[in-house]
């Protein structure tokens, strides 16, 4: 028996069957442990946006380590490495002149806006407004308020209630946060978390005109508009480094995470707009928050690199080129008797929904028989999210193997 607990897992079938032992990877590939080769459809969890098997990756942490590998950035602390992360993140920010907020992860930074968003409000003279909203099928990340956020009920099941102070609308309609707007008051609501394409929960793409509605509501009644890009964030939407840069959304806040690294290392990153960011900079204000690992040097140096490597070998634009790629390749699967819908066109990622939702789990084993590393998210979406160097050629690689099995 295994001392690991793995997260997101029946552990009894885990026990009874072992587990699936990751060894190595290049590429758009991965290899288990007896040497076999699967290419992974879903680059890690959404973040190796880069690939695997990045050295230069590696010897920028390895070097940084050497050096300093970390000290907590409370109060006026700070390594070079981390301080230059955040003027080169600030750069390439949706919203100019953001500030930069470093977090662990992603969980970490829905919790971050969560907090800060009520925060904000009580240093405005509006301590009333503490209510959160997110919508049916978002997914914020496992803390409590991410939790509590999110619109997957099976997620809170047996804990009791996480939050009083959160809320869930319809996840396409605008008229439903107008309906809870006038339900409950403007002046309760401090911020509406908004997946620009919902992702655990199914993998969903925005209706047209919804991003740009939403904004629009929020900014009308005074409601700081968060932009979760945990998983679009760094390129994943395709042409641009953020989906509120390609969608001109100018968030108050913005949640990053997984890209920043390509999961070389954890952490995350909390994008605020400078409005939001101004009470805390006049002086006289202390927000008590912070992690110990937060802005980590040796996340810092890997950030730095993985962003130059996107930078250099252009794979905003890859990420384009596999949005038209996946869009076009998986349309026939569509047309396969078990398959209900295939959702997809927009960004890096796309969904090959079962028309039997309770088949995803086994269909994840039976993929890796014919040389596919996958996953099942929602209820019953296969999840597409590959490496932005993935060729138009694994593609197709990518589609025989969902072909063969799906049978």
């Amino acid at each position: 028996m295994s001392a690991l607990w793995h997260g997101f897992a029946d552990m009894g079938a885990v026990e009874r069957d072992g587990a699936f032992v990751v060894a190595r990877g290049e590429g758009a590939y991965i290899w288990d442990e007896a040497g076999t080769r699967y290419l992974d459809a879903t680059a890690g969890l959404w973040f190796t946006n880069v690939g695997h098997g990045r050295a230069e990756i590696a010897d920028a942490v390895a070097a940084q380590l050497r050096t300093i590998a970390h000290y907590s950035n409370f109060g006026d602390f700070v390594e070079p490495a981390t301080q230059l992360l955040a003027e080169k993140l600030a750069t390439i920010a949706p919203v100019p002149d953001s500030k930069i907020f470093f977090t662990s992860g992603g969980s970490d930074s829905v919790d971050t806006a969560a907090k800060l968003a009520r925060r904000y409000w009580h240093e405005m003279g509006r301590p009333d407004k503490t209510i959160v909203v997110g919508r049916q099928r978002a997914y914020h990340g496992m803390h409590i308020a991410g939790t509590a956020l999110a619109g997957i009920p099976v997620n809170r099941e047996g804990y009791g209630e996480l939050m009083a102070d959160a809320r869930t609308v319809e996840w396409d309609d605008a008229k439903s946060l107008l309906a809870l707007i006038e339900e409950i008051g403007a002046e309760r609501i401090a911020a509406f978390f908004c997946e620009p394409i919902i992702g655990a929960g199914g993998i969903y793409l925005p209706p047209d005109g919804y991003l740009a509605e939403v904004r629009r509501i929020c900014r009308d009644n005074d409601i700081l508009f968060v932009v979760d890009e945990v998983v679009t964030g760094f390129g994943r939407i395709g042409g641009s480094w953020f989906a509120s840069s390609r969608f001109d959304l100018e968030p108050d806040l913005m949640t990053t995470a997984k890209g920043l690294t390509s999961g070389y290392v954890p952490m995350g990153a909390v994008f605020i707009a400078p409005r939001i960011a101004e009470p805390f900079f006049s002086g006289g204000v202390w927000w008590r928050h912070g992690y110990t690992y937060g802005g980590h040097a040796g996340a810092a140096a890997a950030a730095l690199a993985n962003l130059e490597i996107v930078e250099r070998e252009g794979l905003l634009n890859e990420a384009k080129r596999l949005e038209s790629t996946l869009h076009d390749k998986l349309a026939p699967l569509a047309e396969h008797p078990r398959v209900a819908e295939v959702r997809s066109g927009l960004g890096a990622v796309a969904a090959i929904q079962l028309a039997d939702p309770s088949e995803g789990l086994p269909l994840v084993k039976t993929l890796r028989a014919h040389g596919i590393s996958g996953r099942a998210a929602g209820q019953g979406a296969m999840q597409i999210s590959p490496s932005f160097v993935m060729t138009d050629d694994q593609v197709v690689e990518l589609v025989a193997g969902f072909t063969a099995a799906l049978g």
